[in-house]
């Protein structure tokens, strides 16, 4: 399971508070927790006015290198931006662009400069309609977006697919719609990797967290590679850890294991 830590967001009130104050401890102390949690990518999203966005997402790239090596993803629905930042060579390591969907050229703005690069891309099932509510569609929108990433060259297990989790308050059926994008995706092109921002499913609903950890457990059932989510969660860690023993992709349970005795299910030492 690849986890693509999402604690270095300017949505998060505490992130806005230190990019204003450009409080770099913060930033810093956050990047250096999700590395020990064992994220495979650093989420760096700035979410902020489009004026200071660029100067913002150097900042915080510069912070959370200074802090980890662990691969940045970098953020913004400003495929524009991503590519500056892309062609200046502010990461010092190829990581994860998040993201391309099929409004406007943005897959054509970003594939060209990763072709043939190390560097992984989110593509998310959108278009100038927006996010459909219907799952063919967002298949489609998938399929879409995969022939552009083989036509302009990019490996397609560096593609991750974000089907963009509905949220269950409006959506009842937001799991179902989950499952059925990651098993038809997968069934197109195998080599790609499906991914999502677990949280979004349960925005609006009560004791959150269970519907998180049980969204993880349906979602890795059907296939799941990636998740945007928070890697210092010791109790979705262990959802992870538990499902993927039960579903054979942690075969003899080592993994599993291996935590428990390293204390990550929050047991004592």
């Amino acid at each position: 399971m690849i986890i693509i830590g999402e604690k270095i967001n300017g949505a998060i009130p505490a992130v806005k508070k230190a990019i204003a104050e450009k409080n770099e401890k913060v930033i810093i102390k956050r990047a250096i927790a999700q590395a020990e949690a064992g994220a495979n990518f650093i989420d760096c999203s700035p979410s902020t006015e489009t004026d200071i966005e660029y100067d913002t997402m150097v900042w915080l790239i510069n912070l959370i290198q200074g802090a980890t090596d662990v691969p940045i993803c970098i953020d913004s629905p400003n495929a524009e931006l991503l590519a500056r930042i892309l062609k200046e060579g502010h990461v010092n390591k190829p990581g994860l662009v998040n993201s391309v969907n099929e409004e406007g050229t943005k897959c054509e703005t970003i594939f060209p400069i990763i072709a043939g690069t190390p560097w992984e891309v989110i593509g998310l099932t959108c278009d100038k309609d927006g996010i459909p509510s219907d799952s063919e569609k967002k298949v489609e929108i998938a399929k879409r977006i995969i022939d552009k990433a083989n036509k302009y060259g990019v490996a397609l297990n560096q593609v991750h697919i974000d089907p963009c989790v509905m949220a269950l308050a409006t959506m009842p059926s937001a799991m179902d719609d989950f499952v059925y994008c990651i098993e038809h995706i997968h069934a197109f092109a195998p080599e790609v990797k499906v991914t999502g921002a677990i949280s979004n499913i349960s925005f609006e609903m009560p004791a959150r967290k269970y519907i998180n950890r049980n969204c993880m457990a349906y979602a890795l059932a059907a296939g799941l590679d990636s998740a945007i989510m928070d890697p210092c969660d010791e109790d979705m860690i262990g959802t992870i850890y538990a499902c993927e023993a039960l579903t054979l992709r942690d075969k003899s349970g080592r993994k599993y294991n291996r935590a428990f005795r390293k204390g990550l299910f929050g047991q004592k030492k």
